[in-house]
């Protein structure tokens, strides 16, 4: 099995920053992908940013340039760097791990972006 343990979130107010990380553990494939989705209330789960075990990255059009994702292989752990946060950036942000046998959700974490 595969487990998420994320951290960061919080309040922030608007042109801030916050930074999410997220740690895998368990039975880890050497090709995975991890990353973070999001969901607003009343909105559907959508796709902030991946970045995969080779190095790829995919953005949401609408973070792109504002949000960037890292990755640190060794921890199995990735990062999302959210800065110029906007009043709809606000959403429970969810992390994903992806490989061939497991695809695991975290539990979530808040970002309220608010003055």
């Amino acid at each position: 099995q595969v487990q998420l343990v994320e951290s960061g979130g919080g309040l922030v107010q608007p042109g801030g920053s916050l930074r999410l990380s997220c740690a895998a553990s368990g039975s880890i494939f050497s090709i995975n992908f991890m990353g973070y989705y999001r969901q607003a209330p009343g909105k559907q789960r959508e796709l902030v940013a991946t970045h995969t075990s080779s190095g790829s990255t995919n953005y949401a059009d609408s973070v792109k340039g504002r949000f960037t994702i890292s990755r640190d292989n060794a921890k199995n752990t990735v990062y999302l760097q959210m800065n110029s946060l906007k009043p709809e950036d606000a959403a429970v942000y969810y992390c994903r791990y992806w490989s061939r046998a497991f695809d695991v959700w975290g539990q979530g974490t808040q970002v309220t972006v608010s003055s």
